[in-house]
């Protein structure tokens, strides 16, 4: 039988992975550089704890999670989002006595059960940061602030952040009231989800992708105008902060996301040029100020957002360079010794990858070996090498080859890599 990985579940391969590592490599110096400290959580966790945070009525919980039952009988779930992961483990190990503002990023796969498609498979990965213990839209901008320069950093410039503020629990609740008046009597134009929706959980109407729906949302009450003057002061805030630091944004009437614990501020980065098509979304996040309290915390006010790892790396499109590889060829067993100190030397010295050919093959065979590899070159070790106590060194691109002193190899391999792309091994 021939194994093949689930369907929506993908290899993540050798020759990809220079991507995946340089946008991780980033993320967290410059998360760190905004004083965030990592967090890792399970990947599973008790269902209750999702059903409670996302909501019961979101299309997470009732149609996407990986839900199952253990020996023992209790419902667990691959974790489909990191927030209520975080902030489960936030309060279970009381993280608000030593970080009363506590800034905390994660870096890892999430599970929903959708249908796999580009830009959305069922396992996928995030980078994400959750602030909590601050009320201020001062935090609201600074989390966006910091989305946006790392999408930079990565090498993105085509994407925009689209915003919206729902407001505090009581103005949601008018909004959602209103929300129900205006699609009572268009029911036979909602989609059957929609139609159960209304009386269930109207805003996930507006959440709704079916054009059918979506047709409707141009009459639709706009929230941002029914907003009470506590949180129509923190959204104008916001609004005035990000326009001062150049940060373009566009306020989208319709946005609420797909997660019942927002209030107040909530966004959305889409990518605005080429690769990705109609899973244009880059990242999201919002303020859920109730959410702490309602998992069994401290009445503390959060935010945070997540970026899917998959579509930054479509979106950035083409290949990224990774570190210079040598290969090490020997040919006898005191050549072998000699290779292997000669590669721990350059790997402790220079930031390259070194590769030692340990089949004991031939001299063409471990050359063909190094190529396969990408070797920009090739170090080239025999009987003939250690009596003049030399090393043979070949450009692998040139195919021209010189004798160098034993003692010179490491400066002799900087100048033929250009020393512009080594650095010192910390």
């Amino acid at each position: 039988m021939k194994y093949t990985a689930i369907r929506g579940m993908e290899d993540i391969l050798p020759q990809d992975m220079p991507k995946w590592q340089r946008i991780e490599s980033l993320a967290r110096k410059h998360l760190e550089s905004y004083g965030c400290a990592e967090i890792r959580t399970p990947i599973v966790e008790e269902t209750s704890l999702f059903v409670r945070g996302i909501g019961d009525g979101t299309d997470i919980v009732t149609k996407e999670m990986y839900t199952f039952s253990d020996r023992k009988g209790r419902s667990l779930t691959l974790r489909p989002e990191g927030t209520a992961s975080v902030v489960r483990a936030f309060i279970e190990h009381s993280l608000q006595v030593k970080l009363p503002e506590a800034r905390l990023y994660y870096l890892g796969p999430m599970f929903r059960s959708e249908r796999p498609q580009k830009g959305r498979q069922r396992q996928f990965h995030q980078i994400g940061v959750e602030v909590i213990g601050m009320n201020s839209p001062y935090a609201d901008a600074e989390v966006i602030i910091q989305l946006s320069r790392m999408l930079e950093l990565f090498g993105l410039k085509d994407f925009m952040v689209k915003l919206n503020s729902l407001g505090c629990a009581g103005d949601k609740e008018k909004f959602a009231e209103s929300l129900r008046a205006y699609f009572k009597g268009k029911e036979e134009a909602l989609c059957d989800d929609c139609k159960t929706r209304i009386t269930r959980n109207v805003l996930r109407i507006l959440d709704c992708k079916k054009e059918s729906c979506r047709a409707l949302f141009g009459g639709a009450p706009d929230v941002s105008k029914q907003l009470c003057p506590a949180c129509d002061k923190h959204f104008e805030t916001l609004k005035k902060i990000l326009t001062g630091m150049g940060i373009r944004f566009t306020v989208a009437k319709h946005l609420v996301r797909g997660l019942d614990y927002y209030t107040q501020t909530v966004f959305e980065v889409v990518h605005t040029g080429e690769g990705l098509g109609s899973q244009d979304a880059l990242a999201a996040g919002g303020r859920y100020d109730n959410l702490v309290k309602d998992l069994g915390g401290p009445a503390l006010g959060a935010v945070g957002y997540a970026i899917g790892v998959e579509r930054v790396i479509m979106a950035l499109g083409g290949a990224v360079e990774s570190r210079p590889l040598v290969g090490i060829v020997t040919m006898g067993d005191a050549a072998a010794i000699a290779g292997i100190k000669l590669a721990d030397e350059l790997r402790r010295n220079i930031d390259i990858r070194v590769v030692t050919d340990i089949r004991e093959a031939s001299l063409k065979s471990q050359l063909r070996t190094a190529d396969s590899y990408g070797a920009k070159a090739v170090l080239i070790i025999g009987d003939n090498e250690l009596g003049k106590n030399v090393v043979c060194i070949r450009n692998m691109e040139t195919k021209e080859q010189e004798d160098v002193a034993r003692q010179t190899a490491i400066e002799a391999v900087k100048k033929l890599l250009g020393n512009k792309e080594l650095k010192k091994a910390s």
